[in-house]
This record gives C-alpha cells, structure tokens and sequence, in this order.
C-alpha cells in the first residue's frame, strides 16, 4: 500500500504518526515536508475533500495567527491561497493512502486508511 504523509519533524503527533506507517508491514511510504515543499491549493482542496472535512478544519489555529485574520471564516479559496502562501497554517499531519485521507490528530486516526 502506498502512503504519503504531509509531515513536520517537529510536531510530535506528526513523528508518532510516521512512526506508525514506519512500522506497518506493506506500507510503502512517501514523506513531505510540508514547510518545505508545500502542497499546491489544488492539491490541500483534494486532500480536504478525500478527508471529508473543510479546509477550515485543517487550519492550524495553535501558534498561528489564523484567528487574529478571520481564516476560520473565510471562504475556502482564502484559507487554501493563506496554506500555500504560509504553510505553517496546516494542521498536521494529513495522510493519505488508497483507502482515503485523514487528519491524524490524534495519530491513531491513521489507522483507518491502512
């Protein structure tokens, strides 16, 4: 099964979920640094699309000034240009595999995409 996960080395929900893949049998595993290699807008509206939720749900809040700019808000093409501009604004970390995507907060949600 292959799987990309949207990581931040520093979040440590985001290593426990990496953690998990790396340790699940038949998982072959694609890690982004998101920070450094942003997804595009087309790409986070699938991601939040797959996952069920709105991009204003994959909004990092803690840490950010997204609350202080109305981003909760704001419409989905705002929120999505304001990740791809600041990619610190995405919640961590977005998984996807053939079976969907999910927010893995808390990391044990990975596992209903394995």
């Amino acid at each position: 099964m292959k799987a990309t996960i949207w990581h931040n080395p520093k979040c440590g929900t985001s290593r426990k979920t990496l953690a998990i893949l790396e340790e699940t049998p038949g998982v072959e595993l694609t890690v982004i640094e998101y920070l450094k290699t942003p997804p595009s807008a087309e790409k986070l509206a699938q991601l939040y699309t797959d996952a069920g939720m709105t991009p204003q749900a994959g909004l990092r809040l803690r840490g950010t000034d997204a609350a202080e700019r109305g981003l909760p808000e704001a419409d989905d093409a705002t929120v999505l240009a304001a990740m791809v501009a600041e990619p610190i604004l995405i919640e961590r970390p977005l998984v996807e595999t053939d079976k969907g995507v999910r927010l893995c907060r808390p990391q044990e949600t990975v596992h209903d995409i394995l």
